[in-house]
This record gives structure tokens, sequence and C-alpha cells, in this order.
């Protein structure tokens, strides 16, 4: 009688695959919110101080972003290769991989240290020719450069935690960083209950606090709950050279695409902000909403990485294929709920913004342009980002949004704001045009499977 085989589900049906992504999910999503929370009543109680202190943190955020790129870099690289160990059950891999992404981060917030450091006043003269906004800009530098380690190394630990599932504690991390920092800027920007009032200064010494609270509590953590990673059991910065280059090699793709995207960012405001007052305005609202439902964005991509990486980690390729059919479709879905709530939602959103008839309009069409491209930039970035780079295919992923970035998503903006000079909303389009022939790239490179690449080393 000829042997029957069980044929390959095509979606995964394990609940533990479904429950271990939504409370990853959830708690990423939730401490995202929490971490631009704290950003944005910064900017409200900075904004309501003066405007002059407002504009010097802001320019001193531009650096700052480049700090969050480069703890992107870090932390993906960090689950990317240590969800795989952690998939083969191989924890002692795992710690080395954490040693790898705490070494990078020790050394990259050195770096920026010292650059902020030694040229201040440069830096401040590339965002700014003000010289009221750059003297409160480097008032604030000289004690926010001091949290770039704190930020780097806490967030390379909290990743290492995420491959091995353990993310509640990020979330609680989060909402006691919100309290602390929130609570501090408030006495010292504004001189309350019998504290100095410091202005700009009041801000970053909150901050500091609010990171130096973090760390301690993450490592805290890993001392004395955490059982299952034991980071400090054994020294983290012991090197494994196989290991070292694994890591080495993945986080420069990784780090280059981040880079590099982080630099077209600006350039794109820039183009932008020079079209008019209306355009400028209306840009923000829409961007701001916009940025909102990408949290749940990215935090489906984080989601994404760990569960592809487990799976090729196991060894079960039709398992990794299931895994991933499946995370795709949710995508798919998510980001059409997404899209469909900021296209319900913006006329509601609209009303609460007092504005010129002709931004009102602009800010209307871009709302609705917005929500067209939720959908596409919803799907394609956990696709992209947490299923191929996830699953190890960074340098496809590294190619792809270089071209569509340089070659050309700012060509394509600065011809029709420039030389076409088109309306603002199809200005808006070109500079996020990637998000759609990048979802049609991602679905297409998905479907072959080449994307799944084993990275850990046999012990």
């Amino acid at each position: 009688m000829p042997a029957t085989y069980a044929k390959p589900a095509f979606f995964s049906k394990s609940k533990s695959f479904y429950r271990r992504l939504f409370t990853i999910l959830l708690t990423v999503s939730l401490q995202n919110v929490i971490a631009y929370s704290v950003n944005m009543a910064d900017n409200l109680m900075l904004g309501s101080y003066s405007q002059v202190t407002l504009s010097g943190a802001a320019t001193v955020n531009q650096i700052f972003f480049m700090v969050q790129q480069l703890s992107v870099g870090i932390c993906d690289s960090l689950v990317i290769i240590g969800s795989q160990y952690w998939g083969k059950k191989n924890v002692p891999a795992l710690r080395k991989v954490g040693g790898c992404g705490l070494k990078l981060a020790v050394a990259g917030g050195v770096l920026i240290f010292a650059i902020c450091m030694l040229f201040p006043s440069q830096l401040m003269a590339i965002f700014t020719t003000d010289a009221d906004i750059a003297a409160e800009g480097m008032a604030y530098m000289a004690i926010l450069k001091y949290t770039f380690i704190l930020f780097l190394v806490t967030q390379a630990l909290l990743a290492t935690l995420r491959c091995a599932d353990t993310v509640r504690i990020a979330f609680i991390v989060s909402c006691i960083s919100l309290v602390v920092n929130v609570g501090i800027n408030y006495c010292l920007i504004f001189g309350r209950f019998g504290m100095p009032e410091m202005g700009i200064r009041g801000a970053a010494i909150g901050t500091l606090i609010a990171r130096c609270v973090e760390l301690l509590v993450v490592v805290g953590y890993i001392l004395k709950v955490d059982k299952k990673v034991v980071l400090f059991s054994e020294n983290p910065l012991k090197k494994d050279p196989g290991i070292s280059h694994d890591f080495s090699v993945l986080a420069t793709q990784i780090l280059v695409q981040e880079l590099f995207w982080a630099v077209s960012i600006p350039m794109q405001s820039a183009i932008i902000g020079h079209l008019s007052s209306d355009a400028i305005a209306a840009n923000s609202i829409a961007t701001t909403f916009y940025q909102y439902l990408k949290i749940v964005v990215r935090a489906m991509a984080s989601a994404s990485a760990v569960m592809i990486g487990s799976a090729i980690g196991r060894g079960n390729i039709e398992e990794v294929k299931a895994e991933g059919r499946t995370l795709s479709v949710i995508d798919l879905i998510l980001s059409s709920i997404l899209g469909l709530i900021l296209f319900l939602l913006h006329k509601p959103l609209l009303s609460f913004y007092s504005l010129t008839d002709a931004a009102y309009v602009m800010a209307d069409q871009l709302l609705v342009l917005m929500a067209f491209l939720m959908v596409t930039m919803g799907y394609m970035m956990p696709v992209m980002n947490g299923i191929l780079r996830g699953g190890g295919d960074a340098k496809f992923t590294l190619y792809v949004n270089m071209i569509s970035t340089w070659a050309v998503v700012v060509p394509l903006s600065f011809m029709s704001a420039f030389w076409w000079k088109l309306p603002v909303v199809w200005v808006v389009f070109f500079s996020q045009s990637d998000q759609v022939f990048k979802a049609v790239i991602a679905f297409l490179r998905f479907r072959t499977y080449k994307w799944i690449n084993k990275l850990t080393r046999d012990a």
C-alpha cells in the first residue's frame, strides 16, 4: 500500500502562532504609541513656553532622528539573527548576538556623542541660521547628547529580549519613561513645585533622567526577573568571530539602507516646504495622522521579523512558507482597515483645525491620498521589512530601497514641484510613490521564496 503524505497547509493553523503574533503586535504598537506621545508632550510644553525654545529643540531632534535610525538598524539586525537562534533554542548564541548589538550600540553612541561634543555650532548651522534658535539648540544638545548612548543600549537590550518573545517589559519601560519625562519636564521647564525655571535645559534634563531610568529598569529586569535569555549570565561582549561576522554583514546592509532613507526624508520635506505656507500646513496635518496609523504598521513589521526568524530557526521550510503567506494576508487586511479608518475620519479630523480655504482643500485631498497610500504602505512595509528582511533577504531590500528612493522618488518629487509645477497633492504623491511600486515588488519577491535564508551557525 503506497505511503500517504499530508499536504502542507497553505496558511498556518497553529493557535500559538496567532497568539504570539498578536501579543507582539499589540505590545509593540502600545509601546510605540507611548513613545510618540512622549515626543508630542515635549513639543506641546516647549511650544507653550516659547516658539524659539520649540524651534531649538526641533533642530536637535533632527540629530536624534539619526540616532533613532541607527537604533532601527542595530535592533533589526539583532532581531533577524537572534530570533533564528531562538527558534533553534540556541540561547548561548542568542546572547552572543545580543553582545554584538550592544557593542555596536555603544560604538555608535560614542561616535555621535563625540561629534556633538566637538562640533556643536557646526551642527546647528546645518539646520538653522537664526542665532537665537541656534543658541537654544546648543543648550539643549549640551545635555541631550548624553542620552544617545543610554537610548541605544536600552533599545539593543530590548531587541534581544524581543527575540525570545519577551515584549511586555518594553511597554512597561515606555510607560515609566512617559511619566518620568513629562513630570520632570513640567517641573523644570516652567519652574513648578519650587523647582527652578530652566526652559529648554529642563526638557533636556527630563529626557536624560528618563533615559537613565529606562536603562536601569531593563538591566534590573534582565538580572532579576528574566529567566529565558539571562543576557548577563556570561560576558555579553565576549567576541565570537563567526557570529560577529554574520552580524556585521547584516548590520552594514541594514544601516546603509536606513541611513540613506533617513537622509532623503528632510530633502522631501524641504521640497514641500518651498511650495507655500498652505502646502506646509496641509502636509503637516495629513502626515501627523498618517504617522499615527503607521505605528501599527511598524509594529506589524517588527512582529513579522520575529515570527519569520523563529520559524526559519526551527528549520521547517514549509512552516516558514505557511507563516509567511498568513502574515502577508493579515498585512493586506490590516492595511485596508487602517486606510478605511483614515478615509472615513478625514473630514471629522479636519474640523479640529482652523485653516484657510486653500489649506483646507489641500489637507482634504492629502488625507484621501494618504488613506490610499496606507493600504499599499501597510502591506509593503511588513512584507519588505518584516518577512523579506526578517528572512535574511536584507541585500535585496537594500537594493530596492536605494533605487526607489534615489533614482525614482527624489527626482520625481523635485521635478513635479519645480519643473512641472504640479498641484501639491501630486507632489506629495510622487514623494510617496515608492509605497505603491515597492508593494508590487514585495509581492513578487515574496512569491519566489528566495527570501528564506538560514543565518545561523551550527554548534
